[in-house]
């Protein structure tokens, strides 16, 4: 019986410390480096990079390239502000 017991908590804790990991992948740093990317051509780039900032940690992706691309980020792609427009630049 205990080997069961063994088993079944090494299992819950490799989820939960999985699960940690894809939070700290998605943590500031990554975000910071994929929208210092977005942004990098905006015209308003500390707008871009808040609300880049905002849609990563989110929804822990972010397109590649400048402009564009938004398919490969579904998330990204389909978040709307207070009026309807897209809010991820």
């Amino acid at each position: 019986m205990k080997p069961i017991v063994v088993t079944f908590v090494l299992m819950a804790l490799l989820l939960f410390s999985s699960s940690l990991l894809q939070t700290t992948i998605a943590g500031s740093s990554f975000c910071d480096s994929k929208c210092g990317v977005r942004c990098s051509k905006a015209g308003r780039k500390d707008r871009c990079l808040k609300y880049c900032g905002i849609c990563c940690r989110d929804c822990k992706c972010v397109p590649s390239g400048t402009y564009g691309n938004k398919d490969e980020c579904p998330c990204y792609r389909d978040k709307k502000n207070s009026k309807g427009g897209p809010k991820c630049p």
